[in-house]
């Protein structure tokens, strides 16, 4: 009987940490403990770098830092105890949410036991707002979404890279002899051509002779160009992305409701689902509602009389 008693606290702790059901108040208790700790923590990490609070209230900001690797520490033990209920533990470990939930108590340990106080092990804990995706639907989206362009996006950067150092070696060529301190060299004109690019615009360094100015305009207008294109791609997949999750989501309910009916197990189902495609709660009711629309409303098409239930789903 002990290893049933086991499954049930795993599950019980996989339903917590991973599934978090709104109705679920041990689960709302922990995960907002959680939430609010990132914040604190993340908060503390950023003004300790002023001297003044550092040295006013330094030993606080330490509180702080001890209590959110200790919560972060049995948060990711935890859940890689309990992701055997999805997947097996070594393929959990190599996930992204496990890497960042690992590289958020990662410093501290570093630190403590080894001995290494290094600036950009402090910096790491900044790392600690990408825990931050899995409680928050539209940024593991946009992850999935990233993931799935990573062709396009590395595409696009390939092109601006080129588009970059051909523009710092035309603009050398032109601008070197009226400015040779700010275009000294093509490496030294990069830094032009990337703010320029990118519209920043800095002004700092600024074409003086009038090919310069020319091709600067012409710089400029591309480099809009070049901005509004990894948006308009990301904008593209993100929407596509959520139609078809919302779509998986339609096909299960469709499967759910053969009966014309939802039992407690079927909502149960249909929460987990909507849960792992990350789609809110009003997305979920609005599929169910709309179903439930279709299921009442479905005529044959040859004699339009009223489908029961079973047929109306195999219409649908």
């Amino acid at each position: 009987m002990q290893p049933v008693h086991r499954r049930t606290w795993r599950r019980r702790a996989f339903e917590i940490l991973e599934l978090w059901h709104s109705d679920d108040r041990v689960a709302t208790g922990v995960n907002v403990t959680i939430i609010v700790t990132i914040l604190v923590s993340l908060t503390g990490t950023i003004i300790e770098t002023e001297s003044s609070i550092r040295q006013n209230y330094g030993f606080l900001i330490q509180i702080v830092e001890l209590f959110a690797v200790t919560l972060f520490s049995v948060e990711y033990i935890a859940r890689v105890w309990a992701s055997a209920e999805q997947m097996s533990r070594w393929r959990y470990l190599m996930t992204f949410s496990a890497i960042i939930d690992l590289m958020a108590i990662a410093p501290f340990f570093l630190t403590a036991f080894v001995g290494v106080d290094l600036l950009f092990l402090r910096a790491l804990r900044l790392l600690r707002i990408l825990k931050m995706t899995r409680y928050f639907a539209p940024l593991g989206i946009l992850w999935d979404v990233m993931k799935a362009e990573g062709r396009a996006f590395l595409a696009a950067l390939i092109v601006l890279i080129v588009l970059t150092m051909m523009a710092a070696s035309v603009m050398y060529w032109a601008e070197s002899e009226a400015q040779p301190d700010a275009f000294r060299s093509i490496p030294a004109a990069v830094w032009w051509s990337v703010v320029t690019l990118t519209t920043v615009g800095y002004g700092d360094v600024t074409p003086v002779t009038p090919v310069g100015r020319f091709i600067g305009t012409v710089i400029m207008v591309l480099g809009i160009g070049m901005v509004a294109l990894p948006a308009g791609m990301l904008a593209s997949r993100f929407s596509e992305e959520l139609h078809k999750r919302r779509e998986a989501f339609r096909r299960t309910v469709r499967r759910a409701r053969r009966d014309g009916a939802l039992t407690d197990e079927e909502r149960s189902l249909l929460e987990d689902k909507r849960s792992q495609l990350c789609l809110s709660e009003h997305d979920a009711e609005t599929i169910l509602s709309d179903q439930a629309v279709l299921d009442a409303t479905a005529v044959c098409p040859t004699c339009q009389r009223p489908l029961d239930r079973s047929m109306a789903t195999k219409q649908g």
